[in-house]
């Protein structure tokens, strides 16, 4: 079975966004694959965190990636600070990647446009460590929203300059970019990405908002003067957002049957049956929560996924720090 691997940072609460682009697409491909699933909280630290948040934005996530329909049966769940090994080869990672291909990296460079200040370190070599993520597991595809694409493709090249050079053995992963609902965009800017960084609140739809509070956000969604529900990103982009969203959560629709469904209509028709589905989704969603919340079983999977990924991640380690002459092999 090929294996897959992707992980959420939890530097906020997860969004329709992440459902979307994210953890809805993995509930599907549990069934086909070997699937890896962590929650990337040495990734979330390359920014300011408040440790009281951080601790509860943790939790849950946990909770809604299980109730979002991940089964600790078929896909392996744990946190990435239970498994050592991802720093120690991201550190490795980094000390092979050239300093030019971190500063082609767009989110690095996205932020220095923006003129921040204080950027550390770990946002600089956040995508050596991704590699590292990618590559202990030997993970075959790495299901990403399309503004992630490019670190899968520099972990594809990091992966072919170490076995070249040392004689690794590293899997060439490839990256996998759902058709629909790939990138989830603002509902107040819809040219902008849905992302838990918004100023305001309006733009984003977090999976525990009160389904009430959600409808009122779809209502007054940012659309356009046309009047007429037409898939066109570039020219209708908060339109054609409202029917990825629409799309996603009625199995893939096609955008054409959307259009057909609703010509004629207005866009206030639109937007009704929209929040309709988003709230039909957040009170499953929800329900799971509470329920699996109840059970208290979250210790209990963590642990059974950080001892499966450690036995896994150790092995790659091993042979890599071998491969490279980092260890000292004594004769018996």
């Amino acid at each position: 079975m090929k294996k897959m691997l992707s992980g959420i940072k939890p530097t906020g609460q997860i969004h329709l966004g992440n459902y979307i682009g994210a953890l809805k697409n993995f509930v599907q491909l549990q069934n086909d694959y070997e699937m890896f699933v962590f929650i990337a909280n040495l990734h979330c630290i390359t920014v300011p965190q408040d440790p009281k948040i951080l601790k509860k934005n943790l939790r849950d996530c946990i909770l809604l990636y299980l109730a979002c329909g991940l089964d600790p049966k078929k896909s392996t769940i744990f946190l990435q600070t239970d498994v050592p090994a991802h720093a120690q080869l991201g550190f490795i990672m980094a000390s092979n990647t050239y300093l030019g291909e971190l500063n082609r990296m767009t989110q690095f460079k996205d932020k220095q446009a923006k003129g921040e200040t204080s950027l550390t370190g770990g946002i600089y070599t956040y995508p050596s460590l991704m590699a590292a993520d990618i590559l202990l597991y030997g993970a075959d595809y790495v299901p990403v929203g399309d503004d992630q694409k490019q670190h899968v493709e520099l972990t594809r090249d990091l992966a072919e300059r170490m076995n070249h050079k040392y004689g690794c053995d590293f899997q060439i992963p490839e990256p996998m970019v759902p058709k629909v609902g790939a990138r989830i965009m603002s509902l107040q800017n819809p040219k902008k990405k849905m992302s838990k960084s918004d100023d305001g609140e309006k733009g984003i739809i977090y999976l525990l908002d009160d389904p009430a509070v959600a409808r009122k956000k779809i209502m007054s969604a940012v659309t356009d003067m046309v009047a007429k529900v037409h898939y066109d990103p570039e020219n209708q982009p908060g339109i054609s957002n409202l029917m990825q969203i629409y799309s996603s959560l009625n199995q893939n629709q096609p955008m054409v049957d959307i259009e057909k469904e609703f010509e004629g209509k207005g866009y206030g028709d639109f937007k009704k049956a929209v929040a309709d589905r988003v709230s039909r989704e957040l009170e499953m969603i929800q329900a799971n929560y509470k329920r699996i919340e109840a059970e208290g079983c979250v210790e209990e999977i963590l642990k059974e996924g950080a001892k499966k990924a450690n036995h896994l991640a150790n092995k790659q380690l091993e042979k890599v720090q071998k491969k490279m002459g980092m260890t000292i092999q004594f004769k018996k």
